[in-house]
């Protein structure tokens, strides 16, 4: 592997010797890899090694120089990997102390790309519908109807007289689905049907109250009767006031609404639905509709997630619990279906940002593109490197590949132009991830196990509101079990910042913070693709290591997005009838063959809170907590109760308490006094034989 590295035009320092002793392999200096010395970036194209260069600005050009420079092995053989240590470290006030981090980003530049996910697949034909007035909607169909066939449905305003597209009249009802396959319901309820108007104005001039517009709909607030419009329009007939209102249907691949509000309430708007209020500027309205005409054909995008249905805690016996998935999913694609004790993902609606994942307690959802395992390498990567080059009190800063990465360029850009302002700091790492929501607590607290002083999170306007409140309170689980274990400072941070208007706030916020006490041996274990399994490895890593253990060894957690705790059961009011361990979907709580016992494994507990949903008794609590001891990977006894023996044999066949409890409610029943009271008292066995032995009232004798 080759590393060619530029100072561009030395307005940065790098010490190729020091990367070159932390990466171990060639790294290659210029000065102006871009110009004058491009014939050294074609002479290290045309071996086959591996060849990562350290500049993103200049990326299309070094590719189109790839391309057309003989005996370069082509793309899909050897990729060409780019990588930005200019913006993220070279322009920043203390860049001369930037090379363990320029190490660490090479060195993840090095790992190979992540395993394939399965493909989702859009195929549009061409249908388009555009909501909005009259006027406006005539406009824009004839600019895109020389790539789409385009259907109006007016919202008011003035009709064309020209037949050009065919036109919808009446209400929305509803409207739903995705690109290729939206569903529009519509209410046809106005007395003028426009499939048999001519536009001929008879109505408009006939109506005395002005019912009519040039929408050729009647107004029937305004309307008085006189029916001279129905005279008038006796050739057609296209006006009929008896006609009954009916509900529409008709099917799009893609709509352009120009309503002031859009149809949908989500914050991610449906693949193929694209919303043009007045209020947008004209480069807005430009971007989107020319976004829009290239939606017409087949379209792939990965499948962002992976659901295992086993390990979800969403619902049992139609009883809902967890639904933290339904609550964050910013694109509505995520819904309950408690009949089958699961949740519906649609793959259609998913933008992939990974926030279910996120807040899943039990890992029964995971984001898949790239997975855990993959970003775990490349965290683990980047801390290692950074380390082995020097560095200390790490940073972990995670953005998004969208408007968090622009942010981060600005940033780096903004420093080396304007004096005020410190630039990205020398200890810290930014990585992009595909969506900022996209990891969550184990992934974090492996960060500060593999060595980092503290992880950021920085967030854009791009985010839906949602995430922030679930990643705060994710970020505030981590943040207790660290400071639990005593390390000291504040290890976790969410940092939001909308544009470049708020670069001069983000520099003086992460320059100015203090580092957090982090590890004293870094971890070496792998992130695995199971999420409560990491989280264990993680979390024993940081108990092992931990500065100070609390008293009891109890860390008390947030209540809100806690996925670890215990179950707390009331013994007045538990009689053992282990409804609760019919619906715990994590094996938390389980229940003894041998003895009548109530057990529970605190590491298995997701705080579902499925088990509080179900008890009949009400006997059942949660405590959000991390319990230190070794004994919660181990079944322990929650509650227990004598046995009760069988009257006539003698067998055990319950609890004491549950069948006291039997017997008190079933007193007052008719049909359990006497000897069929006493039959409450027998087990199964003895208590078909003294049916047959005993009958007290044979079918016969009635």
């Amino acid at each position: 592997m080759t590393v060619l590295a530029c100072t561009c035009n030395r307005t940065q320092p790098i010490d190729a010797q020091a990367l070159q002793a932390a990466l171990r392999t060639p790294v290659v200096l210029h000065h102006a890899l871009c110009r004058r010395e491009a014939a050294s970036f074609q002479r290290a194209a045309r071996h086959g090694d591996e060849l990562i260069v350290a500049c993103t600005q200049e990326q299309r050009l070094f590719t189109e120089l790839a391309a057309a420079t003989e005996g370069v092995p082509p793309p899909d053989v050897r990729p060409i990997r780019f990588v930005n240590v200019r913006e993220t470290g070279g322009w920043s006030r203390d860049a001369q102390r930037a090379t363990p981090k320029m190490a660490a980003l090479l060195a993840a530049a090095r790992l190979p790309e992540p395993e394939p996910v399965p493909t989702v697949r859009y195929t549009s034909q061409g249908r388009l519908l555009i909501v909005g007035p009259l006027e406006q909607a005539a406009a824009l169909a004839d600019r895109l109807s020389d790539v789409w066939q385009v259907t109006l449905l007016g919202t008011g305003g003035a009709l064309p007289q020209a037949h050009q597209h065919p036109v919808l009249a009446g209400r929305v009802h509803a409207l739903r689905g995705w690109l290729g396959d939206f569903t529009l319901q519509w209410v046809d309820d106005n007395p003028i049907a426009l499939d048999l108007c001519t536009r001929c104005n008879a109505c408009v001039q006939a109506c005395p109250e002005g019912a009519i517009g040039l929408d050729y709909q009647v107004d029937l607030n305004v309307c008085r009767a006189h029916r001279d419009c129905v005279r008038v329009c006796e050739a057609p007939g296209a006006i009929d006031f008896a006609r009954s209102p009916e509900v529409q249907q008709a099917t799009f691949d893609a709509v352009l609404d120009l309503r002031p509000q859009p149809a949908f309430t989500q914050h991610a708007l449906p693949q193929g639905y694209v919303h043009l209020p007045p209020t947008l500027d004209a480069e807005q309205r430009l971007q989107r509709l020319w976004a829009l005409r290239d939606l017409v054909g087949t379209f792939d995008k990965p499948k962002f997630f992976r659901y295992q249905p086993r390990l979800c805690a969403h619902a049992r016996n139609e009883r809902v619990g967890c639904q933290a998935c339904v609550d964050v999913c910013s694109a509505s694609a995520i819904r309950s279906d408690a009949q089958h004790n699961r949740i519906v993902v649609e793959p259609h609606l998913c933008v992939g940002c990974g926030a279910c994942s996120t807040v899943c307690p039990s890992g029964a959802l995971t984001f898949a593109y790239p997975d855990a395992a993959y970003q775990g390498r490349a965290i683990k990567t980047l801390l290692d490197t950074y380390r082995a080059a020097g560095g200390r009190d790490a940073v972990l800063l995670l953005h998004s590949q969208g408007a968090g990465q622009r942010l981060v360029q600005d940033w780096g850009r903004a420093a080396r132009l304007d004096a005020a302002l410190h630039g990205v700091p020398a200890r810290v790492i930014p990585w992009a991830l595909w969506h900022t929501a996209s990891t969550g607590l184990e992934l974090w607290l492996s960060a500060i196990a593999y060595g980092a002083s503290q992880v950021v999170l920085l967030l854009t306007d791009e985010e839906a509101p949602q995430y922030r409140d679930a990643l705060q309170a994710q970020l505030a689980q981590a943040q207790a079990v660290l400071s639990g274990l005593g390390y000291s400072g504040q290890h976790m941070h969410l940092v939001q910042a909308r544009d470049v208007r708020d670069l001069a706030a983000l520099d003086a916020t992460i320059r100015t913070l203090p580092p957090a006490q982090g590890v004293a041996v870094a971890a070496t274990y792998a992130v695995l693709a199971d999420k409560r399994a990491t989280l264990e490895l993680a979390l024993q890593h940081l108990i092992d290591h931990a500065p100070a253990r609390p008293a009891h060894d109890t860390i008390a957690l947030p209540s809100e997005g806690a996925a670890l705790g215990t179950v707390q059961v009331d013994p007045e009011r538990c009689t053992l009838c282990m409804s609760c361990v019919g619906a715990c979907p994590a094996g938390a709580l389980q229940d003894n063959p041998a003895a009548p016992q109530l057990r529970f494994i605190e590491k298995n507990c997701v705080q579902c809170g499925l088990c509080v949903r179900t008890c009949p008794e009400q006997a059942v609590a949660l405590q959000p907590r991390l319990w230190l001891h070794a004994q919660r990977r181990e079944p322990r006894v929650l509650h227990e109760q004598p046995p009760f023996h069988c009257i006539r044999c003698g067998k055990p066949f319950g609890t004491l308490k549950g069948v006291e409890t039997m017997l008190a409610r079933l007193a007052a029943h008719p049909m359990s006094q006497g000897a069929a009271a006493e039959r409450l008292k027998m087990c199964g066995d003895c208590r078909v034989i003294d049916i047959h032995t005993h009958a007290d009232v044979r079918i016969t004798d009635l």
